[in-house]
């Protein structure tokens, strides 16, 4: 079986991506590893726990995700393909939970960004706090591990992964919002 290590956690755009790079690839036999964060990933690809590793390298609204660029200064790998996936982000709140009354605004740095028009519109007067992931935030608040006054930023996937509400869709500031991944596997030289 393939083992297919993915920066984020069940529910992420990573996990999307990880779809798209079996379905490019052919690959029918594969399991997912969850690492969260790029250098996980990496770190798994070429210590051989996991044959590729899939990670995001640039958003069309919020430029370059730079923990996946200076995880690249620490690694080797050998990319193997990049391609690009449509990015929706949506609010998730506790069901019942109304606009007015979010706290605390929960997500990844580029989800943020991506939504930066919106969050000042809506939110400028709440503390928007970085998780590691756009999944993990969506998990944290099922699980009662951030205030379930916040509200999340993250996929539709995630509303019903966790059984959360999307209070709102598609909030991202660009309309065609993509972001570039890319899939990675060990280096053959080293």
């Amino acid at each position: 079986m393939i083992q297919i290590g993915i920066q984020g956690a069940m529910g992420s755009f990573s996990e999307q991506a990880a779809k798209k790079f079996v379905e490019n690839q052919k690959i029918k036999n594969y399991s997912i590893q969850y690492l969260i964060s790029s250098e996980g990933v990496l770190n798994a690809v070429e210590n051989e726990k996991v044959d590729f590793g899939i990670f995001a390298m640039e958003n069309a609204q919020g430029g370059v995700v730079l923990e996946s660029v200076e995880a690249l200064c620490k690694y080797t790998c050998k990319i193997v393909e990049m391609f690009h996936i449509p990015i929706k982000q949506n609010l998730l709140v506790k069901e019942g939970m109304k606009i007015e009354n979010i706290s605390e605004i929960h997500s990844h740095r580029q989800a943020l960004r991506q939504c930066k028009e919106y969050l000042v519109e809506n939110f400028w007067s709440k503390p928007l706090i970085e998780e590691d992931d756009t999944a993990e935030a969506a998990r944290r608040l099922t699980e009662g591990k951030i205030p379930n006054s916040a509200g999340v930023i993250a996929s539709e996937y995630c509303a019903s992964k966790y059984g959360l509400e999307i209070l709102e869709e598609n909030i991202h500031d660009l309309k065609n919002n993509l972001t570039l991944f890319i899939s990675i596997k060990k280096s053959d030289n080293k």
